[in-house]
């Protein structure tokens, strides 16, 4: 075989390699979900009631109670109590008052995915003025509970999706109600 027949074929075999393991590598792939709800009030209004990180348990009906440290400073912590032995454990990475919006996520290793399925979740909450009205944004990022191929149902994309949508669903239409309510 020549010089010349000889690379040709290596370029040939590298890049059917290439392609074979790039059509065959399925790992997972990062989730979005964002749920929006308006609610009959001030932005401010809205704001006030959420505001607070380490204060979940008051808007959130699957929350018992919440506990923090740090405030509303970024790398401040919370725990949410969902029930005997189940807690989440979060950790604030921006807030801005002025934008009426924080963001947090669950820190890898302190997070049962049996509680919720997923891993690497980050979530960001916002208030904005709509006339009279206010629109509450809650959006998270997160990849499911099981990182390698072959998920169990449980722990799979589906899993992880209709998880987070329901918190945000459940969470926000608790907070629109506590808010047109008057709570």
């Amino acid at each position: 075989m020549s010089r010349r027949s000889l690379l040709s074929f290596l370029l040939a075999a590298s890049v059917v390699f290439t392609f074979v393991n790039t059509v065959f590598a399925h790992g997972p792939t990062r989730q979005k979900v964002t749920e929006t709800i308006e609610i009959n009030a001030a932005a401010a209004d809205v704001w006030a009631a959420i505001k607070d990180f380490d204060n979940a348990a008051s808007w959130l009906p699957m929350v018992e109670s919440s506990s923090g440290e740090g405030g509303n400073e970024p790398g401040a912590t919370r725990v949410l109590t969902l029930g005997p032995d189940t807690k989440i454990y979060e950790t604030l990475k921006k807030y801005k008052a002025d934008k009426m919006s924080y963001s947090y996520k669950i820190p890898g290793k302190t997070h049962d995915v049996n509680i919720l399925p997923v891993t690497n979740y980050s979530s960001t909450i916002s208030v904005k003025a709509n006339g009279d009205k206010s629109t509450v944004t809650w959006k998270g990022a997160f990849y499911r509970g099981y990182p390698n191929n072959d998920p169990p149902e449980e722990l799979n994309d589906e899993a992880a999706v209709a998880a987070v949508t329901s918190v945000y669903k459940a969470g926000l239409a608790h907070l629109k109600k506590l808010i047109e309510a008057g709570s």
